[in-house]
């Protein structure tokens, strides 16, 4: 076990904690999990930047940083698709978690097809999961009833979010698409 792991695992420790902050039934629930959710997102810049610092990059880490992305990420959304009870939180809800298990499904299939390469995390997904964290933040921290123009900032940076969450589906989708095709050929000629 390594530091950049371990911070991985604390992150994934920290969704527990976050449900809990934000069900509490205060008015600063919202606030602490805004605060839980911000430095377990913390750990997601630390853990990639000290594994490269370190030398300490290993396989059990590249499969946990995105686990504890997905996990962290898909928690908060559904705290807040029901805690907002709107459309406009829903859809994006449904849009964001329905990709990443979508890309999660396609690396996998492509590692078994020994072609784990060609869906690797892009700039344009570093990107998307900043943006997304950030709208988070704000969407946990704005309390929709006490400031609304604050929650109307988060929208917005949600709704740029799955923007970019579409554009790298695509995008991963396209690098994936000759495996796929051939795959079919190959399996049309048995």
């Amino acid at each position: 076990m390594n530091l950049p792991n371990a911070l991985s695992l604390t992150r994934l420790a920290a969704v527990p904690l976050l449900v809990l902050a934000y069900l509490l039934p205060f008015g600063w629930s919202g606030y602490l999990a805004a605060g839980i959710f911000t430095l377990a997102s913390f750990t997601d810049l630390l853990d990639g930047y000290l594994a490269r610092k370190l030398g300490q990059e290993s396989s059990l880490g590249a499969f946990l940083d995105p686990v504890a992305d997905k996990v962290l990420t898909s928690i908060a959304l559904v705290l807040l698709v029901g805690g907002y009870d709107t459309l406009l939180m829903t859809l994006p809800g449904i849009i964001i978690i329905g990709r990443e298990v979508l890309v999660s499904a396609l690396r996998e299939w492509m590692a078994e097809m020994n072609r784990r390469g060609i869906v690797r995390v892009s700039v344009l997904g570093k990107v998307k999961t900043g943006m997304q964290m950030l709208a988070i933040i704000i969407l946990l921290f704005a309390e929709p009833r006490l400031d609304q123009t604050l929650a109307l900032i988060g929208y917005g940076l949600l709704v740029v979010s799955v923007v970019l969450t579409l554009w790298s589906l695509q995008q991963y989708l396209r690098a994936a698409w000759p495996t796929l095709v051939s795959e079919r050929v190959t399996r049309a000629s048995e």
